[in-house]
């Protein structure tokens, strides 16, 4: 339900319940034993329920800062109890604040704060003033947990600075030696020669980032589909190793691929998964020391969930730092980014693992000691799985 239509609601049936009346401008009178009760019992009964009916945390509270009602939602979030103060529970004081300011005659607020434990979440509060004729005021508190809004635009604002970023390197290189090859150098062939070379290079990488842009925004778009195709991950495996031989020669490296014997086949997208193994292949052709073997190992595990299905992809390159690991999957994170520059690499090949696994249920490990190599595994269920 939208956080307004909410809000609409939840007003307008507790003034009904109320009796109707918007009275504010009293002074407070002393305080009597409980929270003030509603006059008639049956429209409280429609205030309740319709509290109830509220996927937001939602409180209604009388004059002296007790709750007169909430709702399963608020006590999960605040842990206030029908009859007791409200700040005995829930100790954030610019709530508490807003909430006596709109009993003592102050207008409608909005706050946005954090609670940090058990995990860190965004809260959004708003708090009205409701009152009616023969009770005095009370104060309406509704509680939004937007969280994951947050973080959806924090990703997005990460997402479109780093690409940003990323492209504008590669043109303000273009944008320099289109300028000089028709200036300075417009009559050295060589250098222009040279100068196209680059160009060239710049080229290939924003086209290389466009694409990994665009692959990454098409999984995402399906992620929350489950793929039900039947794959051989080892025929996998095997075709993308004969597909980058030329690389792998260059690099001077050997892939060796190991498969168990009976390995099932997994439930899947064989095109996504080609690319998994791709990603991983050439990350380790790229960061693994050159002249070492990278090993590919197809093998089975039983687990409580079921049988899975592992790749992993070994190379005996320098390793990583145990610090660096979780943040590996995270878009246009490099370890190194001046070096992953250089090899080619657009940070996102591990990020498009990661989604491509998820939408196959599915899970990545990570394995990584400085000077010890690195250790990708994917493990996704099988085709037998229940």
């Amino acid at each position: 339900m939208d956080g307004g239509i909410a809000w609409g609601l939840t007003v307008a049936v507790a003034l009904a319940a109320a009796g109707g009346g918007y009275v504010f401008g009293r002074r407070r009178p002393a305080p009597v034993a409980g929270p003030q009760p509603l006059r008639d019992p049956a429209p409280l009964e429609v205030l309740r329920h319709a509290f109830a009916a509220l996927p937001d945390a939602c409180l209604l509270i009388d004059l002296y800062g007790r709750v007169v009602m909430r709702n399963t939602a608020a006590g999960d979030l605040t842990g206030a109890v029908e009859g007791k103060p409200f700040a005995a529970a829930f100790r954030i004081p610019a709530v508490l604040q807003a909430v006596d300011r709109v009993l003592d005659e102050g207008p409608a607020e909005e706050i946005s704060f954090t609670l940090p434990v058990p995990i860190e979440r965004t809260i959004e509060a708003h708090v009205a003033p409701l009152g009616a004729a023969g009770y005095g005021a009370h104060a309406v508190v509704l509680l939004r947990d937007t969280t994951a809004m947050t973080r959806v635009e924090r990703m997005r604002a990460d997402f479109v600075a780093n690409a940003s970023h990323e492209l504008r390197t590669p043109l303000t290189s273009l944008s320099g030696f289109i300028e000089t090859i028709r200036g300075p150098a417009r009559d050295d062939p060589e250098a222009q020669a040279r100068f196209l070379e680059i160009m060239q290079t710049q080229a290939d990488r924003m086209r290389r980032l466009i694409d990994d842009l665009l692959s990454l925004s098409r999984i995402e778009l399906n992620e929350h589909v489950r793929p039900s195709g039947k794959v051989d991950l080892a025929g996998i495996a095997g075709d993308v190793v004969d597909a980058v031989q030329p690389q792998l020669g260059r690099a001077g490296i050997k892939a060796i691929i190991t498969a168990e014997p009976g390995v099932p086949s997994v439930l899947g997208e064989r095109d996504e998964l080609i690319q998994v193994v791709q990603n991983l292949l050439d990350n380790a052709v790229k960061y693994g020391s050159e002249g070492g073997d990278v090993a590919i190992r197809i093998g089975a595990v039983q687990e409580l969930t079921g049988m899975m299905v592992t790749c992993a992809v070994s190379d005996k390159g320098p390793g990583i730092a145990r610090e660096h690991l979780p943040r590996l999957t995270e878009r246009f994170y490099r370890v190194d980014a001046k070096a992953s520059r250089e090899r080619g690499g657009t940070g996102l090949g591990l990020a498009i693992v990661k989604h491509i696994v998820n939408r196959h249920r599915g899970r990545l490990e990570i394995e990584s000691e400085p000077g010890q190599g690195s250790r990708f595994t994917v493990f996704l269920p099988a085709l037998t799985a229940s």
